[in-house]
C-alpha cells in the first residue's frame, strides 16, 4: 500500500511587499525532507516539477559553499538557478541566496525551515527579495504551478526514502 501524500497543498502568502512565504506539510520526518533537498541525486528526482530533466544538481553543503541547479524543459529551454549557503542547521534550517540566471539582478535570500510533529514535517520557505518589483516578477513568473508540482515530487521522493 502506498504512503499517503498531499498533492498540491503548498500555500503561498505574501507577508510583506518584498517577501514570499511557501508552506507545505509532508508525510515524513524532517531529516528525510532535508536529505532530499540537499542530495544531488534526490534533487534530480523532484526539482524538474515534471517539466523536463534536471541536468545539474551541484551542492557544496557548507556555509560559504555554493549550489547550482539546472533543468532543460521539455521544449528545450534551459532554466538555471544558483546561490551560496549562508547558514546551515542540519535537518532544521538552510539560509541561502538564490539567483535565477535568466535575470541575475533580481536575487533573493531564502530561509528554509523544517518543523516536525508526530512524524510529519512542515516546510516553510521565506523568500526575501530586495524590491517589491522583483517579488512581483517572481510571483508573476508562473512559479506557483511548478512549485506545487516540484513539492509533490519532493514528497514522493521523501516517502520513498522511508
Amino acid at each position: 500500500m502506498a504512503e499517503t501524500t498531499s498533492s498540491g497543498t503548498a500555500v503561498v502568502t505574501l507577508p510583506s511587499d518584498t517577501q514570499i512565504l511557501i508552506t507545505r506539510e509532508f508525510n515524513a520526518p524532517r531529516h528525510l525532507v532535508y536529505r532530499a533537498w540537499t542530495t544531488p541525486e534526490l534533487v534530480k528526482r523532484w526539482w524538474s516539477a515534471r517539466r523536463g530533466a534536471v541536468t545539474v544538481a551541484d551542492i557544496d553543503l557548507r556555509v560559504g559553499g555554493t549550489w547550482r541547479w539546472v533543468m532543460v524543459t521539455d521544449d528545450g529551454m534551459e532554466v538555471a538557478f544558483h546561490g551560496e549557503y549562508r547558514e546551515l542547521v542540519p535537518h532544521e534550517r538552510i539560509v541561502c541566496t538564490e539567483v535565477f540566471e535568466g535575470f541575475p539582478d533580481a536575487g533573493a535570500v531564502n530561509t528554509m525551515t523544517l518543523t516536525e510533529r508526530d512524524g510529519r514535517t512542515t516546510l516553510s520557505v521565506l523568500v526575501q527579495h530586495e524590491t517589491r518589483e522583483h517579488r512581483d516578477m517572481h510571483i508573476n513568473s508562473g512559479m506557483e504551478a511548478g512549485m506545487q508540482d516540484a513539492l509533490d515530487l519532493l514528497e514522493e521522493a521523501v516517502v520513498a526514502l522511508r
